[in-house]
């Protein structure tokens, strides 16, 4: 079982997949600082991903996915 001590929650919204899991960022600290120092793909583990239309069905659950920074268009703490 995962421990999230010291990571963030976040929803990362790309053209297809809403993407909801746990980035490895402070509680506290800047999204926006994080994804400026970031490099071409974000580590987001015990990843929840589903269609990205409202209630779009889930397409799978893994403990670690890397999404590709460039396919981000939204993400932020939830």
């Amino acid at each position: 079982m995962s421990t999230h001590e010291g990571k963030t929650r976040v929803t990362i919204l790309t053209g297809t997949y809403r993407i909801k899991g746990y980035i490895d960022l402070l509680p506290g600290a800047r999204v926006t600082d994080y994804m400026q120092e970031s490099r071409e793909f974000v580590a987001v583990m015990d990843a929840e991903i589903h269609e990205a239309e409202v209630a779009g069905r889930q397409v799978m659950v893994a403990p670690f996915i890397d999404v590709n920074r460039n396919h981000i268009q939204v993400i932020a703490p939830c």
